[in-house]
């Protein structure tokens, strides 16, 4: 394999250094480049720039892989729990006995929320949008933790985003505030705040916890996406841990990233509302001049199935036969995947469902109302967030500073 790259420039020769990673993916160094030549590069969206080097997770768009710290997901869903993930990502391996159990108890020692952070829930007007509160109360978080230990941060950010999660749904629903069961897992322990009525012993379903426990890990990581690049460029001028995760759930909102899940939903309802012409509105997708997008369908990195959207929607069908759920969207999506997927238009274009296609019909069946679809996948890709932003610590990476192509005026003068 070649070390450098050799190019002309008017007529002047130079050479760049080549970086490979762990499975040959290559890259040119341009670190030098303005320096060495006065050019730099013009790439909108990075969609051909590497700001990092990783060890987190990785993705073959063309073969549809994904990985963790070298563990492909489809063992990982099968094997792990959202706990052990989480441990995984952050810290590189899977977690023995002794450490997940270790690991488990100081996240339930930090399951609790200062009575300040209360006082100001209290005090947020219900008809903010959930993502918006979860993102400010992550912000401010810090601010009411005391002797906070460098490894602490982590385990406090698990322990209590659930918990404001619940917070919010039960404020927009109309119940008091969540109370933590010590005595149960992650998952259960998520499912219990989220759902319990007072004076009534909430009832674990084996099915429910399974569900969300696989959804959350699907979310966990996904390289250099929008959210993660924010929380890393964040961290990299020496921004809190707290703050550059707020900064990614902003990110997160937005309805082309995390939000593209409740766009997904409310497609397929408006889909099933308007008659469920399947044809009619992939002729309508494939019309350059409709507004009509087809969500769901598409990935900026994926050029074959997204693998987080097979077993999403292996999840979905399992959990609603199950638990005996009639749901009109679930076959509807399932009936427009197969449709869009026999269209030369969408088979050329390699347009495959990505996992925003089905995670919000698991969502729904598991009783989270589309408004809180985002909070939850904050919370699943959580996690991922944290490992970055200590990763670039660790990798002391400079901080984020994108050069621009100016095309405004030249200098000129105020006439006055």
């Amino acid at each position: 394999m070649c070390s450098v790259v050799n190019f002309n420039i008017n007529g002047y020769h130079y050479k760049l250094p080549v970086v490979y990673g762990t499975f040959y993916e290559k890259a040119i160094n341009i670190s030098q480049l303005r320096d060495s030549t006065g050019f730099i590069t013009f790439d909108p969206g990075f969609k051909n720039t590497g700001i990092t080097k990783s060890s987190i997770s990785f993705i073959d768009g063309e073969k549809g892989e994904l990985l963790y710290r070298g563990y492909p997901i489809e063992q990982i869903i099968n094997k792990c729990s959202f706990i052990e993930t989480s441990y995984l990502i952050l810290n590189g391996e899977l977690p023995n006995t002794a450490q997940l159990k270790s690991f488990s108890e100081k996240i339930k020692k930090f399951n609790h929320l200062h009575k300040e952070i209360n006082k100001i829930f209290d005090h947020i007007p219900n008809f903010y949008h959930p993502m918006g509160i979860l993102s400010s109360l992550t912000y401010i978080l810090d601010t009411f933790i005391n002797s906070l230990q460098k490894e602490d941060m982590y385990l406090h950010l698990l322990a209590k985003l659930p918990i404001l999660a619940a917070l919010i749904y039960r404020k927009k629903v109309g119940l008091p505030p969540p109370h933590v069961n010590p005595h149960l897992d992650y998952t259960s322990n998520l499912l219990e705040m989220f759902f319990s009525i007072p004076n009534k012993s909430y009832e674990q379903n084996p099915i429910i916890t399974d569900a969300l426990n696989k959804i959350l890990i699907l979310h966990a990581d996904h390289e250099q996406n929008c959210s993660t690049t924010t929380v890393r460029l964040l961290g990299s001028a020496d921004t809190g841990l707290f703050s550059s995760i707020s900064a990614g759930m902003s990110a997160l909102w937005g309805r082309l990233h995390g939000g593209a899940n409740q766009a997904v939903i409310e497609m397929l309802e408006d889909i099933l509302r308007s008659g469920g012409n399947i044809k009619k509105w992939i002729e309508k997708a494939k019309n350059k001049k409709d507004p009509f997008r087809l969500m769901g369908f598409g990935h900026r990195i994926y050029k074959n199935f997204d693998p987080r959207a097979k077993i999403a929607k292996k999840v979905a069908e399992n959990m609603i036969q199950k638990l005996g759920i009639s749901d009109p969207i679930l076959e509807l999506a399932k009936n427009l995947e197969k449709e869009a997927l026999q269209d030369p238009y969408f088979v050329e274009k390699k347009l495959y469902p990505n996992i925003d296609f089905y995670s919000g019909i698991i969502y729904q069946a598991i009783g989270i109302p589309k408004y809180m679809f985002t909070v939850m996948f904050a919370l699943g890709r959580l996690p991922g967030w944290m490992a970055h932003w200590k990763e670039m610590k660790n990798n002391k990476d400079p901080i984020g500073r994108p050069r621009q192509i100016y095309i405004g005026y030249k200098k000129r003068n105020i006439q006055k």
